[in-house]
């Protein structure tokens, strides 16, 4: 059996520093990328606009809950994505006093567009690299996804 090499504590600081700096230059490049889609975009409102789309619509209080954001921080962003017509709000069929918010038809349109540009621009990053590593690349990704949920 091999003896744990006096390296490994070192290595593994300098592995999580190297996770932290690429997970950040992904962010910066999200945050510059949401512009280009539409300029009246931010990264916080297309994460909105597309949790809205892969729920189908919901309510202001359920996007400040899985964002962890203020409910007065979502209203903001929500009404800023009406303004731009790419959300409507409807009266919720269970409580007449809510609305659900969900991505307009404009708003639908323009998310299939960027998925299609996002999917291709992964494609073409990815596309030399073997089943095998993307297959655990995506699974660490949904791991430490999973783990950054928060915890009730």
């Amino acid at each position: 059996m091999l003896a744990p090499s006096t390296d490994a504590p070192q290595e593994r600081a300098e592995s999580i520093d190297a996770i932290q700096r690429e997970l950040t230059a992904f962010a910066r490049r999200a945050r510059s990328q949401a512009s280009q889609i539409h300029p009246g975009l931010t990264l916080v409102t297309y994460a909105i606009l597309d949790l809205l789309r892969e729920r189908g619509g919901c309510r202001g209080t359920d996007l400040a809950s899985h964002f962890m954001l203020d409910k007065s921080t979502v209203s903001r962003q929500v009404t800023a994505l009406e303004r731009l017509g790419l959300v409507e709000r409807s009266t919720d069929p269970e409580d007449q006093r809510g609305q659900i918010i969900r991505p307009s038809d404009a708003g639908s349109a323009l998310l299939e567009s960027v998925s299609e540009q996002r999917r291709l621009a992964f494609l073409e990053r990815l596309g030399d690299w073997p089943d095998a590593d993307l297959e655990r690349f995506a699974a660490y990704l949904t791991l430490y996804n999973e783990r950054s949920q928060p915890r009730a």
